[in-house]
C-alpha cells in the first residue's frame, strides 16, 4: 500500500515540474516575441480594430499655393429655360422635378383657340399660294414670249412673292410650335401644341400647373445638363498674376470631404467683381464622377510651380519631444518570427498501442459536423491571433504642411518598396510604450 502511495506522489510531482517548465518556456518565448526594441507587434484582430492602412510616400506639391473657393457651374449651353413661344393653357405636365430627360422628349402639352386660328390661316394661305403660283408661271411664260402685258406679269409676280412670304412665315411658326405643316395642308387641325425638351439633362424646376394660362415670356420648366458641370473658382486680385491656363487645381466638394478631385484651368475671367475684387476662373473636372450638381460649394488650391516633394498624411506621423517618427512594416522581423514559430505538429502525440472499438467510432462520426464547425471557428480565431505584423518606428524630419499632408525628409534611406503605416501612428506609439512598461515590470 505504501509503495502505491509513493509512486502516485512521484507522478504528481513529475507532472507539476513539466507544467512549470512549459509555462516558463512559453513566457520566455512570448517575451522574446514581443520584445523587439523600437517596434510594435499587432495581430490581425488589432489591425482590424485600428482600421490600419499601409501605403507608400506620395509626391505632392506643397510649395507656392493659391487657395480659392467657388462653386460648380454648368456652361450656358448646359442649361435651358423652356417657354411656350405662344401663350396657352396647360393641359398636361409629363415630367416631374428631378427627372432625367432627353433632347426632344415631351415635357408638357398646351391648348388654346389661337393655335387653331394659326393653322387655319396657314391652310388658307397655302391654297392661295398654290393658285397664284400657277398664275405667276402662266404670266411669266406669256411675258417672255412677248404675248402678255408686262403690267399683268409684274402684278402677278408681286402677289406671288407676298403670299409666298406669308406662307413661309406661318410655316415657320407652326414648326416652332412643333406642329406639322404637311398635316395642316391635309386638313389635320390640332387645338394643342407639344412642349419638347431642347437639351439632355435633369428637370430642376417646374413653374406651371394644369389649367393655368402661360404667356409667351413665362418660364415653364428649367433643365440643367449636369454632365457638363465644371469648377468655377474666385481668385483675388493679389494672386491673379500667378494663374495661367493649363494649371491644375486640387479641390474638394462640400458633400465629399474625404475625396480630393482635380481640375484643369481652361478660361480666366478678364474683369474683377466689384465687391470682392476677384476674377472667375473656369476649370474642367478631370475625374469622371457622378452626383455633382450645379451650385455645390467647392474649395481648393492651385500649385503655381512643379516642385513636388515626398509627403505622408498627418496621421502617419507622431512626435516625441522634438523628434518626429513614422512606422514601417518590418519584413525582416516577420520572416524571423515565421521561421522560429514553425513546428512539425507532432509534439505531444504518442501511440498508446490501443485500438478504438467500433462503438466509439460511431459516436465520433455522429458528432463530426458540430465538432468540425466549432473547429473551423476556433481555427479562424487562432489565425487572427497568430497573423502578426511587426511595425518598426523610424525617425524622420518634417517640412511643409498643407491640406492634411506633411513633407517628409528621411534621415536614413528606406527600401523602395517599404510599406508605411498611413494612419493611427499615435495609437501604435501608445501601444509600444505600454509594452515597454510591461516588460520593465
Amino acid at each position: 500500500m505504501k509503495t502505491k502511495i509513493f509512486l502516485a506522489f512521484i507522478m504528481v510531482a513529475t507532472m507539476l515540474s513539466c507544467n512549470s517548465e512549459k509555462k516558463d518556456s512559453h513566457e520566455g518565448e512570448e517575451h522574446e516575441e514581443h520584445g523587439v526594441e523600437g517596434a510594435v507587434v499587432l495581430n490581425a484582430r488589432q489591425r482590424e480594430a485600428l482600421n490600419l492602412k499601409l501605403g507608400s510616400f506620395q509626391m505632392r506639391n506643397l510649395t507656392t499655393l493659391v487657395k480659392s473657393n467657388g462653386q460648380l457651374e454648368v456652361p450656358p449651353s448646359g442649361s435651358a429655360e423652356v417657354t411656350a413661344i405662344i401663350g396657352g393653357n396647360v393641359k398636361t405636365i409629363n415630367v416631374f422635378h428631378g427627372d432625367r430627360v432627353k433632347k426632344g422628349q415631351l415635357l408638357a402639352v398646351l391648348e388654346h383657340p389661337d393655335y387653331i386660328s394659326l393653322q387655319e390661316g396657314f391652310a388658307e394661305i397655302s391654297s392661295k399660294l398654290e393658285f397664284i403660283e400657277k398664275e405667276y408661271a402662266r404670266q411669266k411664260e406669256l411675258f417672255e414670249n412677248n404675248v402678255g402685258a408686262g403690267r399683268d406679269y409684274q402684278q402677278t409676280k408681286s402677289e406671288y412673292n407676298t403670299i409666298k412670304a406669308k406662307y413661309e412665315g406661318l410655316k415657320s411658326r407652326l414648326q416652332l410650335l412643333n406642329l406639322s405643316p404637311d398635316k395642316v395642308k391635309e386638313g389635320e387641325i390640332s387645338s394643342t401644341i407639344s412642349i419638347l425638351s431642347p437639351i439632355n439633362g435633369f428637370i430642376n424646376d417646374i413653374n406651371i400647373k394644369v389649367g393655368t394660362y402661360v404667356d409667351a415670356k413665362d418660364i415653364l420648366i428649367e433643365i440643367t445638363d449636369n454632365s457638363a458641370v465644371h469648377a468655377d473658382f474666385m481668385i483675388y486680385e493679389k494672386d491673379v498674376h500667378l494663374i495661367k491656363e493649363g494649371q491644375k487645381i486640387h479641390f474638394i466638394v462640400s458633400n465629399r470631404h474625404d475625396e480630393e478631385l482635380t481640375a484643369t484651368i481652361f478660361a480666366i475671367g478678364k474683369e474683377f467683381e466689384t465687391d470682392s475684387r476677384a476674377v472667375h476662373i473656369h476649370a474642367k473636372i478631370n475625374e469622371k464622377i457622378t452626383g455633382l450638381i450645379s451650385g455645390m460649394y467647392i474649395s481648393g488650391h492651385i500649385h503655381t510651380d512643379e516642385n513636388y516633394t515626398r509627403t505622408l498624411p498627418n496621421d502617419a506621423i507622431v512626435t516625441e519631444g522634438t523628434k518626429s517618427f513614422i512606422f514601417v512594416l518590418d519584413n525582416e522581423s516577420m520572416e524571423e518570427h515565421d521561421h522560429d514559430g514553425h513546428d512539425d505538429g507532432n509534439d505531444g502525440h504518442e501511440d498508446d498501442g490501443h485500438e478504438d472499438d467500433g462503438h466509439e467510432e460511431v459516436e465520433n462520426h455522429d458528432n463530426d459536423n458540430d465538432e468540425g464547425h466549432n473547429h473551423d471557428e476556433h481555427a479562424n480565431e487562432l489565425n487572427k491571433e497568430n497573423d502578426e505584423m511587426t511595425f518598426r518606428m523610424v525617425e524622420v524630419m518634417t517640412g511643409l504642411k498643407d491640406e492634411g499632408y506633411t513633407e517628409i525628409k528621411l534621415i536614413d534611406p528606406l527600401p523602395e518598396n517599404t510599406q508605411i503605416v498611413m494612419n493611427a501612428a499615435y495609437y501604435l506609439l501608445s501601444d509600444m510604450g505600454k509594452e515597454e512598461t510591461e516588460h520593465d515590470h
